[in-house]
């Protein structure tokens, strides 16, 4: 899709019932105050899930609610996130490989669950998030995903789990704004919050360790193991191998000229391998449960830029076909600490066409 071809979509919201994702922070704030400055009929919808201070950022949301003049439903979904999200964080890094929570709560418990409660029992058309990234085109042709314009605030990556059935009923009212500049808004229209008070990525861990959260969600997490070079030499101890992700360099204890990091897991034997920097890097890796936006695969093979995780700097590859359905990616240039378990979205001109997760470096 060419940059002069985007038609934001939807165009027009007035009039329009449009729920509105609450977390009490300066983005769904905002959100929902442009939405009802544009005439949308707005409700705002908080969603209890695990988060540690629920009562705090519930009383948060009412109040934003409250100087909107809007209602607000509090949506109990914490047994079903803990069923669909907490669990697969859990199996991903005991089976050795590093999860992204987000990208699936987006998928199942944001754009799915909630938007689906918001339309049963709000009536609304659209359910709007403070997520930046943008949306274009039409249903009938189909509805593209764009990155934000803010380059450093950009979160489409972690909406590219969905599909048409859900982007065509969402609303970004953010994805055309710099993150200072809706601090600039939110204040010049009475609201007091300070740049860096906003949500988590991860809610549920709101500052604690993956290690301690795991412990506490699991009372018997994996023991102590070896820790081995890529040639079986043991070179120490670990204890378990959900405190470490590929590329991990603190908290090993090997002495030695030149530092080690994780470079894998191998969830099986309970060991944690760790190399040189060198070994970080490699030029391709395998995609599994590969979801295309469009709801069908580009013609492969495909030159694109992927991204490998939130911060990456999206590279210049080439995809093809790999094992049961799943893709090889080929990158011009060697990337480092290419992680299991995360996962890797595909790009093209800003737009998101797909992703999958991570399997490896074949």
């Amino acid at each position: 899709m060419r940059p002069e071809d985007w038609r934001p979509w939807p165009e027009e919201v007035a009039g329009r019932k449009i729920a509105v994702a609450l977390s009490g922070g300066v983005d769904s704030a905002l959100s929902a105050f442009l939405l009802k400055g544009q005439g949308a009929a707005v409700r705002g919808v908080f969603l209890a899930l695990a988060q540690p201070d629920l009562a705090k950022q519930v009383a948060r949301a009412r109040a934003v609610a409250d100087l909107l003049g809007i209602d607000l439903l509090v949506l109990d979904l914490a047994e079903v996130f803990r069923q669909k999200v907490l669990a697969y964080f859990r199996d991903s890094y005991f089976a050795g490989k590093t999860p992204n929570p987000c990208l699936v709560c987006n998928r199942e418990i944001k754009c799915g669950l909630l938007l689906a409660e918001a339309r049963a029992s709000l009536g609304a058309e659209f359910l709007a998030t403070g997520h930046y990234a943008r949306l274009a085109g039409r249903p009938a042709a189909g509805i593209h995903l764009l990155r934000g314009v803010d380059a450093g605030k950009d979160q489409s990556y972690f909406l590219a789990g969905l599909g048409q059935a859900q982007l065509s009923r969402l609303v970004f009212p953010l994805g055309g704004l710099e993150k200072q500049e809706v601090y600039r808004l939110a204040a010049r229209h009475g609201f007091s919050f300070q740049p860096g008070e906003e949500s988590q990525d991860i809610c549920f861990l709101q500052g604690g360790s993956v290690g301690g959260f795991l412990a506490g969600f699991c009372p018997s997490p994996p023991g102590p193991g070896e820790i081995v070079t890529g040639e079986g030499r043991v070179v120490g101890r670990h204890q378990g191998i959900h405190h470490y992700t590929v590329g991990q360099r603190r908290g090993l204890g090997i002495p030695d000229k030149t530092p080690y990091y994780v470079v894998g897991l191998d969830a099986g034997a309970n060991r944690v391998v760790v190399g040189k920097e060198e070994q970080l890097w490699a030029d391709r890796l395998a995609l599994r449960q590969v979801s295309w936006l469009a709801g069908a695969p580009p013609p492969l093979p495909l030159l694109c830029t992927v991204q490998i995780r939130y911060r990456h700097q999206a590279a210049e590859a080439e995809v093809v076909p790999g094992e049961g359905g799943g893709l090889l990616v080929f990158f011009r240039e060697p990337q480092r600490a290419i992680t299991p378990g995360q996962f890797a979205v595909l790009y093209q001109g800003g737009e998101v066409l797909g992703a999958g997760e991570i399997v490896g470096v074949p």
